[in-house]
C-alpha cells in the first residue's frame, strides 16, 4: 500500500465559500540547501475555472514525496491546469547577505509579481478577493502580500492542491536550474543533489571550497571541521 498522502481540494473550497475568488497557494525549495537560490512558487486556482473544481493531475501531490521522475512527467500537467503560476529565486549571494527569512519573502513576493503583472488578473483580484496558502508554520511572507490576506497552514503541501502544485512547479524549476548550474560549475555534482548537503557535496566542498553558488555564511561547521583537519594532519 503507497504511504502518499494525496492532497485535496477541502481547504481550497472552504476559501471559496467564504467569498474569496482566488486561492494562491505558496511553498518554498531550496530553503535548507547549502549551494543554489531558494525558491518559491505559487499556483493559482480561480473558483470560475470549472477545470479546477472537478479534478487535477494524477500523482499531483507534495513534491517531496514523489520521485524527480515523477515531478517530471506531470509538472506540464500542472502548470496547464491553474489557473496561473510562477517561480521567485533568490540567489546564494542575496541569502548570504540578507538571511533567509528575508531571501524567502523576496522570492515569494518576486514570484506574486509576476502573476500581477496581468493587470486584468490584477484587477480580478482586486475585486472579487483572493486568499494565500502558506506552508509551514511561520509567516516569512507577512500578514498581507501585494495586499492579499495569508494563511499559514501545516503540511499545506501535503494536504492543499493548490500548494502541492505550488511546492512542484517550485521543485522543478530548481532543479532544472541546479543541473545547468551542474554543467558550468564542475566538481560539486550540483546535478544529482541539487545542492543539499549530501556527503559527496560536503567532501567536495571540504576539497575545492566554495563556489560562486554557495551560502557561504551556511558552511562554517564544514569549513571549521575541514580547518582543524589539515591542523591535525600538518
Amino acid at each position: 500500500m503507497s504511504s502518499i498522502t494525496f492532497p485535496s481540494l477541502n481547504l481550497e473550497q472552504e476559501l471559496w465559500a467564504a467569498g474569496a475568488r482566488f486561492v494562491i497557494g505558496m511553498d518554498e525549495v531550496g530553503r535548507g540547501a547549502i549551494a543554489g537560490p531558494v525558491a518559491v512558487g505559487v499556483a493559482l486556482l480561480d473558483r470560475q475555472d470549472a477545470r479546477v473544481k472537478t479534478s487535477w493531475p494524477d500523482k499531483l501531490c507534495d513534491s517531496k514525496l514523489i520521485s524527480e521522475k515523477v515531478r517530471n512527467e506531470i509538472v506540464g500537467h500542472v502548470t496547464e491546469w491553474v489557473s496561473a503560476s510562477a517561480v521567485g529565486m533568490v540567489s546564494a549571494a542575496e541569502i548570504d547577505d540578507r538571511g533567509i527569512v528575508a531571501a524567502l519573502a523576496q522570492a515569494g513576493s518576486g514570484a506574486l509579481a509576476q502573476i500581477l503583472e496581468n493587470q486584468e488578473l490584477r484587477t480580478q483580484i482586486i475585486h472579487d478577493g483572493a486568499v494565500i496558502i502558506l506552508d509551514g508554520s511561520h509567516n516569512w511572507l507577512g500578514p498581507k502580500a501585494s495586499g492579499i490576506d495569508v494563511m499559514v497552514r501545516t503540511k499545506a503541501d501535503r494536504d492543499c492542491v493548490s500548494v502541492a502544485a505550488a511546492s512542484v512547479i517550485a521543485k522543478v524549476a530548481r532543479d532544472n536550474l541546479m543541473i545547468e548550474l551542474g554543467k558550468r560549475i564542475t566538481g560539486y555534482e550540483l546535478e544529482g543533489h541539487k545542492g543539499y548537503a549530501s556527503a559527496a557535496h560536503i567532501a567536495a566542498v571540504r576539497n575545492l571550497g566554495p563556489s560562486s553558488e554557495h551560502r557561504v555564511t551556511w558552511l562554517g561547521k564544514i569549513l571549521a571541521d575541514e580547518s582543524t583537519t589539515n591542523a591535525v594532519s600538518e
